[in-house]
């Protein structure tokens, strides 16, 4: 394989290569996406604003999706769409604390997100075609695991440095520089090594014809729409940790430096759910995927408790169903489409799941300031129709 124009490193040394460069972003923008829900109210934000600021980033991060995978298809140019997504992020990460201003605060929080859109599409079409030897579920899971043993260390160090800096942002997020220095030197060795990572699909099924670039406007299989409907669903009634970390804080549940650790509790979370439930799905299939709801319909359950434990429990639930969107979710994809048309879908994948995340962030977040019981009640409610569409998604997954 190594052999081979276009590939300079076994499918699993790419996967793993790419898992260190994950790693060091995650120390970036997850060590900032701590503290998020605090740092907007030490800049006057509500329970309100930070569900719409919070919602909205995601969504940035998944609609816009919708143009940097069309294009990254149609343009063949990857690596490009990869660092430039990748640049954005660590570019903006550091300037957050120093700002001062709400406007200004949520303006940087959605600009990461922004770059994580950029990135995105292109990035999971590349390791997707490694995936083809190492398995879809395994390659992406240890990708996920590597990618959160980052986003583990970023939320402890920022914990840390808030300790040493009394609190001040500023300096804790200015450090976040460092890693981000890494994250664009080791993706530009990794393009000098592996220019052309299709090489890797190409290789794993030799009898399969040369991809060919295909029109725009080419329809998806309706068993991507089906799969995309029942994501959306577990994204709706899906609660953002900007407001999980709003009720820590508010509620004098735990002070703002424990939340970081928290954060970093659900991110080793986040790990082992990946890691099981890729390897199940390469065993089993998507039944794996019921799991995903009933996760998210604990999270409330759980999270908006004046007591500890079950604050703490639901983080951890809440990491654990992230593992499963972050990995599993993403290798359906692949198996779905095919690759000439796979930076696309996961761009309308993105799309769809970023509607659905934009209007589950500002529903969470308003019905937390107007009964926690209601919110409960909504998400689950949710969550059990998109565990009925279910079977459904089985049949077309096979």
């Amino acid at each position: 394989m190594t052999g081979t124009p276009g590939v300079g490193l076994s499918a699993w040394r790419f996967v793993t290569t790419f898992g260190v460069v994950s790693l060091l972003a995650d120390i970036v923008y997850e060590g900032a996406r701590s503290i998020t829900g605090p740092l907007l109210a030490s800049l006057g934000a509500t329970a309100v604003v930070v569900g719409v600021v919070t919602g909205v980033g995601e969504a940035a991060a998944l609609i816009l999706r919708m143009v940097s995978g069309p294009l990254a298809d149609r343009t063949g140019r990857f690596w490009t769409w990869t660092i430039g997504g990748y640049f954005l992020t660590v570019v903006t990460v550091p300037f957050l604390g120093a700002v001062g201003v709400l406007w200004a605060a949520a303006a940087l929080i959605i600009a990461e997100r922004v770059g994580k859109a950029v990135r995105s599409p292109a990035k999971d079409t590349l390791l997707s075609h490694a995936t083809a030897v190492t398995g879809r579920g395994r390659g992406f899971a240890v990708h996920e695991a590597m990618d959160q043993i980052g986003a583990v260390a970023g939320p402890l160090a920022v914990a840390a440095m808030l300790v040493v800096f009394g609190g001040d942002y500023a300096p804790t997020l200015a450090l976040l520089a460092v890693p981000g220095v890494g994250v664009l030197a080791l993706l530009a060795w990794l393009r000098v090594r592996v220019p052309e990572p299709a090489r890797y699909e190409v290789e794993a099924a030799p009898s399969t014809k040369p991809v060919a670039r295909v029109s725009f406007l080419r329809s998806l299989p309706r068993s991507f729409w089906t799969y995309a409907g029942f994501s959306a669903a577990t994204m709706l009634g899906f609660t953002t940790f900007g407001v999980l970390s709003f009720h820590q804080v508010e509620r004098g549940v735990v002070h703002v430096a424990v939340v970081p650790v928290i954060y970093a509790a659900a991110m080793v979370a986040d790990a082992l759910a990946a890691l099981a439930t890729g390897w199940v799905y390469d065993k089993v299939g998507a039944v794996v995927l019921g799991a995903l709801p009933v996760m998210a319909g604990l999270v409330p359950a759980l999270a908006f408790n004046d007591h500890l434990v079950p604050v703490v429990a639901g983080a951890l639930v809440w990491g654990a169903a992230v593992g499963i969107q972050e990995s599993t979710l993403r290798a359906v994809v692949a198996d779905l489409v095919e690759p000439a048309r796979r930076a696309t879908a996961y761009g309308i994948y993105a799309a769809v799941l970023g509607c659905a995340a934009a209007a589950g962030g500002a529903l969470t977040g308003y019905l937390y300031g107007q009964s926690v019981p209601l919110l409960v009640g909504v998400v689950i409610g949710v969550q059990a129709i998109a565990l009925a569409v279910l079977p459904v998604v089985r049949r077309v997954a096979r």
